[in-house]
């Protein structure tokens, strides 16, 4: 079998793995993950046993991600304890005392 074969089904294609593990994702693949250089991708097994390849996004590419969404969750840590802190706060006040 050569390096790469074509299989009749356009949506697969075998490609050969090296002895340390490595194989070369083709270039129709990587543009339609949009992997470049250097790039990561992700193998997901799914329930039915399925392997999944899913594109890793970079840091730079997630900076600000949560800022464009309409509930954004980047708030400070400090904020979030001291708004935990006023609730636990709140629901004991309103508790009625158990001492005697």
């Amino acid at each position: 079998m050569s390096e790469t074969e074509q299989l009749n089904d356009s949506k697969k294609e075998v490609v050969a793995v090296t002895k340390h593990g490595q194989a070369t994702i083709r270039k129709r693949f990587r543009e339609k993950l949009g992997i470049g250089p250097p790039g990561k991708v992700l193998f997901r097994e799914t329930d039915d046993g399925t392997v999944v390849v899913e594109q890793v996004r970079s840091p730079s590419e997630m900076r600000g991600f949560a800022a464009r969404r309409e509930s954004s969750t980047d708030r400070p840590a400090t904020e979030l304890l001291r708004e935990k802190r006023e609730q636990d706060r709140d629901v004991r006040d309103t508790q009625p005392s158990t001492e005697t």
